[in-house]
Formats: C-alpha cells, structure tokens, sequence
C-alpha cells in the first residue's frame, strides 16, 4: 500500500521504471514503453523535453497543418480525450469556451488534441467539434510518447504546460471546470483548496489533509485556507526540492451535501472543526478532534504522519 500509495496507482496492471541509484521515477507508463520499444532500444527510457515529443506536424480540423515550432512562447494545453468517453465530451464542451475566453483575452495558448479514440473516423468525428490542434491519428508512435510522457492513466486528463514546456498542472480538467471565466489561467496549483464537487476525484490519488469547518460562519473556510497553507507550502518545497510529488494533497471542506457525504463514507463525527488525513486506496483515516487546531497542531499531525507514528482507523 506504501507503493500504491507512493506512486498514485489509480489502475493496474502499471508498471513504472525507477532509477535504481536515486530511485526517482524514470517512467510511469511502462506497460506502453514494452509495447512501444520490446527490443530495448530506447533504454533506460528517460523522459525527453516536451519539445522533442511533440516535433512534427499539427493538424486543425478544416486539414490545415502545422509545425509543431509554431507553439513557442505560448502555454500549451495537452489534451488526452477520447469521443467514446461520456466526461471528455462534457469537458470538452467546457474547454472549447475556456480556449475561446483566454485567446480573446490575449493570452498566448494553444491546446494539442491526444486522442484515444478507436478509429480514424472517430477521431474526425470528435475533432471537427474542437477549434485548437491535434497530433495526426495516423502518428500512434507520437501520442504514445506523449502518453509515456506524462504518466497518462486515464481520460479525460488536460496536462497545462508554461512556454518552457514544464508542466504547471496536471490537474487542468479541475481547474477548467472550477475556473469558468479563466481569471486564474495558466493555473499554478494552489497549496490548499477548499473541497468541491469537481476537484473531490483528487481525493482518490493518495492521501490527503481534509480539515473540516463550518462553513456558516463566515472567513471560516478562508482563515483555515490561511492556518494549513504554510505547513502545505513547506511540505511541498521540502519534496520539490527532491524532484518528487507531495505526499500529501491539502484541503478544507465546508458544509455542504459533497462534505456529508464525504463524512458518512469515511464514518467522520460531525464535529467541526474536525483534522483528518484520509488514505482512501488504503481505506483508512486518521482523525485529530480537538476544540481549537492550531499551527502547531497541525504541523505535528503531518509530520506524525509522515514518520508513520500514527495509528489508522478502517474507513
């Protein structure tokens, strides 16, 4: 489970290369590497710039193509989707007036359509209701790297990328359907957020910090967003610095019918404030319920966590 865990394994069979010196992850999608390259010949399979990935030509929907030097100096969008997949259309249909709003605003974006469609005519089908580019269907061995690239494991997954070709997010489906007017386009993660119906899926990729208020009292979801967030950033720094993901995701969850169920799945007390870590591919929580969470407290309880000094409840 620690490896589960460790890896954010959301599916199997997954195979991840490490390696084996600093046992950094040298690729997340295995499973395509052995597909892609069974003699060996790209070992040990590393990641490549984002700009070697992506060379070649681009496709717009009325045949149009382009290369893919056209995208310097914008922010670039890698969209994994699929026609057959009932939430890619839904959150396609969103992005499109998301990429409208931000061009008209200026912005230098451009979004790469990478398709997991089942057949040339679906990817046509699909695509014709899209305004950006897309890797030709016919070049499998690109959107395959492309997938190996970013660890890929399910879809509909935007991937927001600066003009460096470094990844600002991965979580861009979130932040689309949380940011509807863009105002916080290119979305750098924010160290805390306040659970919501859309970014809830998060909760399933490892374990997370929910502290838990009540949210009737006005500033109280804020004034918690303002105690957890420098404990999160700090956290976060500590495994950056490693060139590894955070061990922990951070939230603050309010009252509403998304947080009642949350609580009568993971059998929660109703008390507010309320400090938990919920590991939900473990199936287990760990609760701190005090009068007053204070910094310190809560500081304690991460780094508790971390040096696996607390003991699990079932969920």
């Amino acid at each position: 489970l620690k490896l589960w865990n460790k890896y954010r394994i959301s599916n199997i069979p997954s195979l991840i290369f490490l390696d084996a010196t600093t046992g950094k992850v040298v690729c997340r999608n295995g499973l395509l590497v052995i597909r892609d390259d069974p003699e060996g010949l790209e070992f040990p399979w590393g990641p490549k710039p984002f700009r070697e990935v992506i060379a070649g030509p681009l496709l717009r929907n009325n045949g149009q193509s382009l290369e893919s030097s056209s995208l310097e100096g914008s922010h670039v969008g890698v969209y994994f989707s699929a026609h057959w997949c009932p939430p890619c259309r839904s959150l396609t249909r969103v992005l499109v007036e998301s990429y409208r709003k931000i061009k008209e605003a200026g912005q230098k974006f451009e979004i790469i359509f990478v398709s997991a469609d089942r057949s040339e005519d679906s990817f046509k089908q699909y695509f014709s209701e899209m305004p950006w580019l897309a890797v030709p269907y016919t070049d499998e061995a690109r959107r395959s790297r492309l997938n190996r690239l970013y660890g890929i494991q399910g879809i509909p997954t935007l991937i927001v990328l600066d003009p460096q070709g470094e990844v600002i997010t991965r979580q861009g489906r979130v932040e689309v359907l949380n940011d509807e007017d863009c105002r916080e386009f290119p979305w750098h993660p924010k160290p805390v957020l306040e659970l919501s119906d859309s970014n809830a899926v998060q909760l399933n990729e490892g374990p997370c910090l929910v502290l838990f208020v009540d949210s009737e009292d006005d500033g109280e979801s804020e004034a918690a967003k303002q105690l957890i967030q420098p404990i999160a950033e700090k956290i976060i720094a500590k495994y950056k610095a490693k060139e590894e993901e955070a061990p922990l995701l951070f939230f603050v969850a309010g009252e509403d019918d998304m947080t009642d169920s949350l609580r009568d799945y993971t059998n929660l007390p109703e008390a507010a404030p309320l400090l938990t870590i919920l590991d939900m591919s473990a199936r287990a929580k760990y609760v701190m319920d005090v009068e007053e969470i204070t910094p310190a407290i809560v500081e304690a309880f991460v780094n508790d966590f971390l040096a696996e000094k607390l003991k699990p409840e079932p969920i």
